[in-house]
């Protein structure tokens, strides 16, 4: 496994936080598993660890949103990062809306995008939400910034342990 884990640590994807509303509860987390996954129709898939709050409340959701950070808004991911909504309220003190399909839309993230929940995939310790495109927007501006990356944020402790 040492070669898997030698191609695993050259990847450097690209940060995100993911919402959840469902039920009247709304969650969050900092997600480092998410890609396009088709072209036709136009699919992206992100992955919630089971261990997460976020996950529980997006098994009941019908739409996700996916948000973009920039590396200097690192103290947003620590946020949705390394504290659990299990006993914090993450979005007291984060400017955010209700968006398309009543998604929870972070204010001030670099670029987002709200997803229909169309498939959830269990592949072991995550769940893979796969997302039909609904609406997007991002801040005004054009060049926002270098997008956070793994690499950015590999120090930020997570809000609940990986197994």
């Amino acid at each position: 496994m040492a070669d898997v884990d030698a191609f695993i640590d050259r990847l450097n994807p690209d940060m995100c936080v993911v919402t959840a509303v469902a039920d009247g509860e709304r969650a969050g987390c900092l997600v480092g598993f998410s890609s396009q996954c088709s072209i036709r129709p136009q699919r992206f898939v992100v992955w919630l660890s089971k261990a997460n709050r976020t996950c529980r409340v997006a098994g009941s959701a019908r739409h996700l949103a996916v948000h973009l950070l920039t590396r200097e808004q690192r103290e947003l991911a620590e946020l949705f990062g390394s504290r659990t909504g299990d006993d914090t309220d993450k979005f007291a003190d984060v400017r955010w809306r209700k968006g398309p399909e009543g998604a929870v839309v972070l204010e001030d993230a670099a670029a987002w995008y709200v997803g229909a929940v169309t498939l959830r995939a269990d592949a072991g310790d995550h769940v893979g939400y796969v997302l039909d495109p609904v609406a997007g927007g991002g801040r005004d501006g054009g060049d926002v910034g270098p997008l956070l990356r793994l690499a950015d944020a590999v120090d930020i402790p997570p809000g609940h342990p990986a197994d």
